[in-house]
């Protein structure tokens, strides 16, 4: 893969599916009268004798497209339109599908997500674009022009009945969001989960994103995932793929289980052996029989959401000044002047890089670009820093390799 590659998001499968929807001319038969359309996130048809019933909406961009896929498939009027989480796509595009005949279904803790998130639009919004901005394209393709808000809030679990077709709606709170539920139609034996799983089945959740979202909790991912394990489906449709067999199904939500349970039993044991944060992070890793991908997310990564979810943001290995707002970079000018300039933080920075030792490098490159913003040495230790990083980890998980193309996009 040539260096250019590696700062996009070309051959990243989260990309890849996100984008998959691309070029599709018609919605694709799952059997069972469920039909998906493509795109950031998957809407889902299920048709019925009596109408048929929406499984997300998408984004507006998605929405305006899956309309058309759906209307070839089937005449129905859409009766129902059940949203698995909070994100936009999955409600971005309602304003295409809602109409005063038809009713949108989540759960109650929906409308308390959609306030906080649309208080926090400008920091969410901004911590996304910088992820992801390549790979959704324009905002106004994704968020909706106006709120589309539900007319019918579930609890823990609702059934219905349409068409001669049996409907159930779980709460699964461990998914990306906390009003996160899944769609069960027993009679088929078909789960339509949304990104319970994430983006990624068989993956390391994310249980904290780098892009600013409320924390998730793993001992709630376990919970909701063993809802789906234990009603045996024979297929899951996710946000982005179709999961198949339920043998093979059965297997991978026990690995799933089992490696998050893992992590989080070695974290806690880790934190009550007094064990600092960082040190975890380095050293918990999964036994080769419970290793997941890490093309979301890490395993180091939740060692630190699981932390803070029991412990808070107070971090005692960082000491005293963890609990003020002086930031190591104040005193960056008086390191450097202690070590002789600027200059001479860059020359060890860039012997860490020779060294195969890019995040020491970063570590003495924030000191001197604190105290000389403007050094062109210091910018190009630094983009060589984050280049050795990026080749280093390999650019197989999105936030990082993305992470990393932002920062060096940021030098120039």
């Amino acid at each position: 893969m040539s260096k250019e590659d590696k700062l996009s998001s070309k051959g990243l499968r989260v990309a890849d599916f996100v984008q998959s929807g691309e070029g599709q001319e018609a919605a694709i038969d799952r059997g069972h009268g469920i039909f998906e359309s493509r795109g950031v996130g998957n809407s889902y048809l299920v048709t019925t004798a009596e109408g048929d019933v929406l499984v997300n909406a998408g984004t507006l961009g998605d929405a305006r497209i899956g309309r058309d896929r759906f209307a070839k498939v089937s005449s129905a009027p859409i009766r129902k339109i059940v949203l698995t989480q909070s994100h936009a796509n999955q409600y971005g595009g309602l304003e295409a599908y809602k109409t005063p005949d038809n009713e949108v279904i989540a759960h109650h803790i929906y409308p308390e997500d959609r306030r906080y998130s649309k208080a926090l639009d400008a920091h969410y919004r901004r911590g996304s674009r910088r992820i992801f901005g390549q790979i959704t394209g324009r905002s106004d393709a994704i968020v909706p022009t106006q709120e589309v808000m539900p007319d019918f809030l579930i609890d823990a679990h609702h059934a219905f009945a349409l068409g001669g077709r049996r409907f159930e709606l779980i709460w699964t709170p461990g998914g990306e969001t906390r009003s996160a539920l899944i769609v069960w139609l027993p009679d088929d034996k078909v789960a339509i989960v949304g990104n319970l799983f994430g983006p990624l089945f068989g993956n390391h959740p994310n249980l904290n994103t780098m892009r600013g979202d409320k924390p998730r909790s793993a001992e709630a991912f376990i919970a909701s995932i063993s809802i789906v394990r234990a009603l045996e489906p024979q297929m899951i449709l996710t946000g982005h793929e179709a999961i198949i067999g339920g043998d093979h199904i059965r297997t991978e939500t026990t690995r799933i289980i089992d490696a998050v349970q893992w992590v989080l039993d070695r974290t806690m044991e880790g934190m009550n052996a007094g064990i600092d944060l960082r040190t975890l992070m380095r050293e918990i890793r999964t036994p080769p029989e419970l290793t997941l991908t890490e093309e979301y997310g890490k395993v180091a990564w939740n060692v630190r959401a699981i932390w803070h979810e029991y412990s808070g943001w107070f971090d005692p290995a960082r000491g005293t000044t963890e609990l003020y707002g002086v930031p190591p970079a104040s005193v960056a000018p008086a390191l450097a002047e202690l070590a002789g300039g600027a200059d001479r933080i860059v020359a060890r920075a860039r012997d860490f890089v020779e060294e195969g030792r890019p995040l020491e490098a970063l570590h003495l490159l924030d000191i001197a670009l604190e105290a000389e913003p403007d050094s062109a040495d210091g910018r190009e230790a630094k983009r060589a820093a984050l280049e050795r990083l990026l080749e280093q980890s390999g650019g197989s998980n999105l936030w990082e390799r993305m992470w990393i193309a932002a920062a060096l996009r940021d030098l120039d």
